[in-house]
């Protein structure tokens, strides 16, 4: 480990494990093989597991999967696999926060101290080594219990609008049609990226989007969720363009 990540540990504790998370489950229904899907010319996991090893902020570089084709690549990537994860944690149900705890229990029974977790999708390739650093820094300089990636709303929320039951156009808040947008409030969203979570954090069970947690606010081109292949294409598009 570095000199400079061993100087931000101080503020966490000194001698226990930072846990660098990443969720791969099998089964994804609207991207067949999604976490090991070629992204512009590697498995997209691979970028995840390629910022956390370079990072040098973690002791152990893990992927929490139920599916050995995907062990099989993380591993050839540098990636740990302790544990194949239980089918109680691996359905559609499972949220990050059961997997993140999972993982922590694993460690703690087997008499590893764990001070923080990064918990990291499989599906973020705009994700770098220094993002991971500064959400540590931040969360390390601070009482947070969480931080996160987020990024701010390329229009203002209060201005949003639905369709009702014979496609009418309803605002959400139609008290703010005339308002400015410079007079609104910015609204900023979860990037879906990394959480990085204090251990206690976790045992508590405590909420990631509250007062105890802090954002590490991302430009808009960096963050693209993918979730459907017109999602995954557009993402390769905006990736190839910033490399």
């Amino acid at each position: 480990m570095k000199s400079w990540c061993l100087v931000k540990i101080t503020g966490l504790g000194g001698s226990s494990l930072k846990l660098a998370l990443i969720p791969a489950r099998g089964g994804s229904k609207r991207i067949s093989g999604k976490n090991i899907k070629s992204f512009c010319g590697q498995p997209i996991i691979a970028y995840s597991i390629e910022a956390a090893l370079a990072s040098d902020c973690f002791d152990r570089v893990i992927v929490s999967t139920d599916r050995e084709e995907i062990a099989e690549v993380a591993r050839e990537h540098g990636a740990e696999i302790p544990f194949m994860r239980p089918a109680r944690f691996s359905d559609d149900h499972a949220t990050t926060m059961d997997v993140i705890r999972h993982a922590l229990s694993f460690y703690e029974d087997a008499g590893e101290t764990i001070e923080a977790i990064c918990c990291l999708y499989a599906t973020a390739p705009f994700v770098t080594a220094n993002d991971l650093h500064a959400g540590w820094e931040l969360m390390a300089q601070s009482d947070a219990s969480f931080v996160f990636s987020a990024t701010s709303f390329p229009f203002p929320i209060q201005r949003a609008f639905y369709l009702d039951e014979n496609e009418r156009v309803n605002m959400f808040q139609p008290e703010n049609l005339e308002t400015r947008s410079q007079d609104l409030r910015e609204a900023y969203y979860d990037a879906g990226q990394f959480y990085w979570c204090r251990a206690q954090a976790a045992r508590d069970n405590l909420p990631i989007f509250a007062p105890h947690s802090k954002p590490l606010l991302m430009a808009r081109e960096r963050v693209q969720d993918i979730d459907t292949l017109e999602d995954w294409n557009f993402a390769e598009k905006l990736f190839k363009l910033q490399a």
